[in-house]
């Protein structure tokens, strides 16, 4: 039996044909993300099994998908990878630590409200940085950024994770968004306490805002919707709400990118506990170009504070 290769011999090329493989389940889609031919990957990847003594993969017809010891050997490839481009990363810096693409994860219901202002800035600001963003949801920005695939990501809720730094960006208030003709409209300001739990229309499972929404009313995750109909999208949930299926949680930066409302809805600020969210950037303590991630978090503050304070100075007046 041929002896199993030693580090030295295990390169990164090889490291890397086999997570692609893994996270795309298929040998054609592999090889055109590493960009080589098929056969080149397949039979690189063959010739790593026979040196290991085992196979890494189980082919199912076209698919592919990780044998037991083959799922333990892709954990550790992750992690030397990761290793890898934080070596680069580490030369990157002494050079220029702000110089570079910058991959950086968004939740939706962010992203399509706070970039707006974020990129035009980063582009006068951080003019040698080049920001990939990632919109998903949380659950998975936490994990691209544990294994080292985003630098940092921007969440609303706590990751739920201590291997992760966090560091506070801004608070944002809550609005509900509700038809003109409700009574609760003739209030200026709305007391969560007030809110019809019947008539909250809700974010699919996943999303942070859906269980924010179900804090706010008190009533555990595990149960169902409050009201019959979910959607994946807050501009959805504003169409179903303007039809006149309820009301739903519009976050600050929402609506002063939603302006103006669909039908006949208004947007009344929430006063109470659990009446706002904190949004947050996290990243790997061990990230070597700390300066970015600072430089990232001044921007994205710089960017917004004075959007939210005056978005609250018009709903106050």
């Amino acid at each position: 039996m041929a002896l199993a290769p030693t580090v030295d011999e295990m390169n990164l090329r090889d490291l890397r044909y086999i997570v692609a493989v893994a996270d795309f389940g298929h040998f054609g889609r592999a090889a055109k993300a590493c960009n080589v031919s098929q056969p080149t990957l397949s039979g690189q990847i063959r010739k790593v099994e026979e040196e290991l003594g085992l196979a890494v993969f189980e082919r199912v017809g076209r698919a592919v998908r990780p044998t037991p010891a083959g799922a333990q050997i892709l954990t550790y490839a992750r992690t030397a990878l990761a290793a890898a481009d934080d070596i680069a990363a580490v030369a990157q810096r002494g050079r220029d630590p702000l110089a570079g693409p910058f991959h950086l994860g968004v939740i939706p219901t962010l992203a399509p409200y706070l970039m707006p202002y974020v990129l035009p800035n980063a582009k006068l600001a951080l003019a040698a940085m080049r920001l990939v963003l990632v919109e998903d949801l949380t659950v998975r920005l936490v994990e691209l950024v544990g294994t080292g695939k985003l630098d940092a990501a921007i969440v609303a809720s706590d990751p739920d994770d201590p291997s992760l730094a966090v560091e506070p960006l801004f608070e944002e208030d809550f609005f509900l968004a509700l038809g003109h003709g409700h009574p609760l409209n003739k209030k200026n300001q709305i007391d969560v306490g007030d809110i019809p739990a019947q008539d909250l229309l809700l974010l699919t499972d996943g999303h942070c805002l859906r269980d924010q929404a179900l804090d706010l009313c008190g009533r555990p995750h595990g149960e169902g919707a409050i009201a019959d109909m979910r959607a994946a999208s807050l501009r959805t949930l504003l169409h179903m709400a303007a039809a006149g299926y309820g009301m739903t949680l519009l976050p600050a930066l929402a609506v002063k990118q939603e302006q103006p409302l669909p039908g006949d809805l208004v947007a009344r600020r929430l006063s109470g506990t659990k009446a706002s969210r904190r949004v947050r950037l996290i990243s790997r303590p061990s990230h070597p170009r700390r300066l970015a991630l600072e430089a990232v978090g001044e921007l994205v503050r710089a960017s917004v504070a004075d959007v939210l304070a005056s978005e609250l100075a018009a709903r106050r007046a």
